[in-house]
């Protein structure tokens, strides 16, 4: 017996309806936290520059910290991608690149010679992309890497098997030379990043290249998504050399993400604030932290702890701009400076406390870096590159303009009111 027509219309309503439905709940739960999450202050934290900081430091978050290693913080792309095409083009066993942001341009074209050059001389070259962060990446571009004999892969790209891991990308800016040298930072592979951030078009950020022991801990944090990404493992002497001591400075590299250890990067920040004694300078593309890490900044306020905060310009996207500048009135009436920068783009990640611990890599100050992304930051525990790079922070403050509360209050209600609105969706900035 035949079901009517109407009847029929009904029951492909009532599954279109319950499709729909699942869609819209898959969606909604991608956007949230995957773990339990922070929620109370921290208690008992020692100063960061204390050996108990160090003890914490290295059990709490995992990775040890260790001694002997040299950096060199890379200012812009001027400095930053001549760097690391050299350590590329120096390469005689293996590369390995993670990056958020590759497009296609002329920075692109040097990095695609420079790969392909050593993949056809028997380097051993692994890319790895988000599947977002690349959607402008031409496809002729992927096929040359491969025909070189680069092994390109994109994280986590759309499939209907993995519609629940879409809101979940990689942020990690990574790059290991043989295994013996190693960049992270804040700064992405397109033409944008080019120059020393004097065009508006154009961003400000940094690199840091290392050596020494703490190489196989970024070694280690590329293999992490690798391992996810493709199911193999990289290990040999090409990837994990022997690495002697290069320097002084201790270092610990640190990775999070919400499959696991999403905390570890919230906690780290949250440490370095309520361990610092004197001084917070923070360099911040995205501020906008949450109630949590709010409440600590301003705990280290009442303490005595002079904050300087440098964000986005007039050059800043409007909704981050607007979610930031919703909640600067709590940290200008207590205390806190905030400047803007003004020549250029602004992308640049980095905290430095006590003039000792400088933090630096791939997260940004918010919730998305914190619960959603895989980060990777690099802790640098040192005297004298902490006053080094508070003299950097010095130099963008030069090229900033400071924020007061009186200014902030007298914005039009019609500025408020957006402000206000784009704070709602702060958990996805």
């Amino acid at each position: 017996m035949q079901l009517s027509h109407s009847l029929t219309r009904r029951i492909v309503y009532i599954i279109i309806g319950v499709a729909a439905t699942l869609l819209v709940t898959l969606f909604v739960l991608n956007l949230l936290p995957q773990e339990k999450q922070l929620d109370k202050p921290l208690t008992g934290v020692s100063a960061v520059v204390s050996d108990q900081f160090r003890v914490e430091a290295s059990s709490v978050l995992g990775p040890t910290i260790l001694d002997g290693n040299s950096v060199q913080d890379l200012q812009n792309g001027d400095e930053i991608f001549p760097a690391m095409l050299e350590a590329i083009r120096g390469a005689r066993s293996s590369i390995n690149l993670e990056t958020y942001i590759y497009w296609s341009g002329e920075v692109s074209r040097r990095f695609i010679a420079a790969l392909t050059e050593r993949a056809r001389a028997g380097v051993k070259v692994n890319v790895l992309v988000d599947w977002i962060g690349a959607r402008k990446m031409d496809d002729k571009v992927i096929g040359e890497l491969r025909s070189a004999g680069v092994r390109f892969e994109y994280f986590h790209p759309l499939n209907w098997y993995t519609i629940d891991r879409l809101n979940n990308r990689t942020h990690r800016k990574l790059l290991i030379v043989d295994g013996r040298i190693g960049f992270t930072g804040g700064a992405d592979i397109a033409d944008a990043w080019d120059g020393s951030a004097e065009r508006p078009d154009h961003w400000r950020d940094m690199m840091f290249q290392v050596s020494g022991p703490i190489v196989a801990q970024i070694q280690a944090v590329f293999e992490d998504d690798w391992i996810k990404t493709t199911g193999d493992i990289l290990l040999g002497p090409d990837y994990f050399p022997v690495l002697k001591e290069t320097g002084t400075i201790a270092m610990q590299m640190f990775a999070s993400s919400p499959r696991g250890g999403s905390a570890n990067m919230q906690l780290m920040y949250l440490m370095a604030i309520d361990g610092a004694r004197s001084s917070i300078d923070l360099e911040a593309a995205y501020f906008l932290p949450d109630t949590l890490t709010l409440h600590a900044l301003k705990r280290a306020l009442r303490r005595g702890v002079k904050i300087r905060i440098v964000v986005p310009g007039p050059h800043a996207g409007p909704v981050t701009r607007d979610a930031s500048q919703a909640i600067w009135g709590e940290m200008l009436r207590a205390g806190g400076h905030i400047y803007r920068f003004q020549p250029s783009l602004f992308h640049a990640k980095m905290m430095v406390v006590d003039r000792f611990l400088t933090i630096v890599g791939s997260a940004n100050f918010d919730n998305r870096s914190f619960q959603l992304n895989d980060e990777a930051n690099l802790n640098i525990y040192d005297h004298e590159f902490g006053k080094h790079m508070s003299r950097v922070v010095d130099g963008d403050i030069a090229r900033s303009r400071e924020v007061s509360l009186a200014e902030w209050k007298q914005r039009p209600w019609t500025r408020k009111f957006m402000d206000w609105l784009s704070s709602l969706a702060d958990s996805q900035l």
